[in-house]
Formats: structure tokens, C-alpha cells, sequence
């Protein structure tokens, strides 16, 4: 074997050598790529934009995959914890669905009981009503004549809302009602005892109009009964 054969065979070696290196290099960066990003695990995306108070359905969400150490704590990775939830705020179309953007709809204690009117959207406290919100509920009724005087009344202190529906065109169409008019209006549902849910539908069929003042959050409003009425006379 000659110099010029002798110096092949070194190249030739040196060339596995060199490619069984870099073999080794690809593989150590796999591994430390798969070490890095770890297993992966199911999350959801929001498919489309979910209003504010909107209860949650599956069809919402789109399913993806997001390695484990990157996924938050708070992620939703089954949508059956879903049930009976409701958005916490606007959920965008995209974002990553978080326990923290859901809570559970309010729900009746015993002795409660569901009850929904039409809100006008004008007397109410307008976008700013919530499930979760405590108002106390006004009704105005007209006097008859001229020897009976226009009251405003606490009809209800503290109602608990558990519900609160879309803004759908309203008009009363009673022949004898004399509050007929029309507008924008919307479902409120409260949890009400069947005392208030009485008074509640009393005054939704003949006060001239039914307005909410929201309360502020964990205080409640004590009204003394001969504070419930009021009449214009008593500025005077």
C-alpha cells in the first residue's frame, strides 16, 4: 500500500468519523428539544367570540394540543367541567379557554323561586345588570284622577338576578293598558320568595313602569316600611 492509499483511507475514515458525529449531535438535539418541550396534553380554543353571562356549550370550542409545561394551571382540559357555567366576561375567539373565565349560573335556595319580566331598557340599568347582581326594584303607578297622587314604590330590596336575557323589541299591546308603548326591553329572571314574586308581577301588570337600581356588591339595602312609598307631595 502506497502513500496515496494510505492517505485515502484515513480521509475515508475520517469522513465516517465526522458523519457518525454529527449523527450523534442531531440525535442530542432531538432529545434535548423532546426534554424541553415534554408530553403534550388536550386544551380548548374558543371558536368564536362568547358574550359576557352567555352560557357555555361545547360547539363553543375547538380541541388542541399544548406540551404539559407550557399549559396554564387554570386550562380547561375537559369540557364536561363546563356544565352549568357561564363566560365571566367577553371570551374572544382564539384565547385559550382558563377556569378563571367561567363560573357556575346562579342558582335558587330553598324557598326561592325563578321569575322573569321585561326590563325596558331605557328604566333599567342599562348593559350593567349581571346574573350574580343584587337590585332593589322601583314601580311607578299613575293616579287616577286628580285626587289620587302618583306614588313610587320599593317593591322589592335586595333581589338576587340569576339571569339576564338578550335586548329583543318590546311593545304592550293591551287595549285597556295605559302604559302602552314600545321599545327595547330585557328579560331579567330573579330568585324571589313567592311574598316578593307576588309583588313583582303585581307591579309588572299594572305599574306605569318597573325600574332596577343596582346594588353594590356584597351590601344590601334596609329600607324602613314607611320609606317604601314615596309621593311628590313629601319634597314639598
Amino acid at each position: 500500500m502506497n502513500s496515496r492509499q494510505r492517505r485515502g483511507i484515513i480521509l475515508v475514515l475520517l469522513s465516517v468519523l465526522a458523519a457518525l458525529g454529527a449523527f450523534v449531535g442531531v440525535l442530542s438535539v432531538i432529545s434535548d428539544v423532546e426534554s424541553k418541550v415534554g408530553p403534550e396534553q388536550t386544551a380548548y380554543k374558543l371558536k368564536t367570540d362568547v358574550q359576557a353571562y352567555e352560557p357555555l356549550e361545547p360547539g363553543q370550542f375547538e380541541r388542541t394540543r399544548i406540551p404539559e409545561r407550557w399549559l396554564p394551571d387554570t386550562a380547561v382540559t375537559d369540557l364536561s367541567d363546563l356544565a352549568g357555567k357561564v363566560a365571566t366576561t367577553t371570551l374572544h375567539k382564539g384565547s385559550l379557554l382558563q377556569r378563571d373565565m367561567v363560573a357556575a349560573r346562579p342558582a335558587l335556595r330553598p324557598g326561592q323561586q325563578e321569575i322573569a319580566i321585561m326590563i325596558d331598557a331605557s328604566t333599567g340599568v342599562a348593559g350593567k345588570i349581571r346574573p350574580g347582581a343584587t337590585v332593589n326594584i322601583f314601580a311607578t303607578f299613575q293616579g287616577e284622577g286628580d285626587k289620587e297622587k302618583s306614588t313610587s314604590k320599593l317593591i322589592v330590596a335586595n333581589a338576587p338576578v340569576i339571569d339576564v336575557g338578550k335586548l329583543t323589541p318590546f311593545q304592550r299591546t293591551g287595549d285597556n293598558d295605559p302604559r302602552r308603548d314600545e321599545g327595547d326591553a330585557v328579560p331579567i329572571t330573579f330568585a324571589l320568595s313567592t311574598q316578593d314574586a307576588q309583588r313583582l308581577a303585581y307591579a309588572e301588570s299594572f305599574a306605569a313602569h318597573v325600574r332596577l337600581a343596582l346594588v353594590a356588591p356584597g351590601s344590601t339595602t334596609e329600607v324602613a316600611p314607611g320609606d317604601r312609598t314615596y309621593t311628590l307631595d313629601e319634597d314639598g
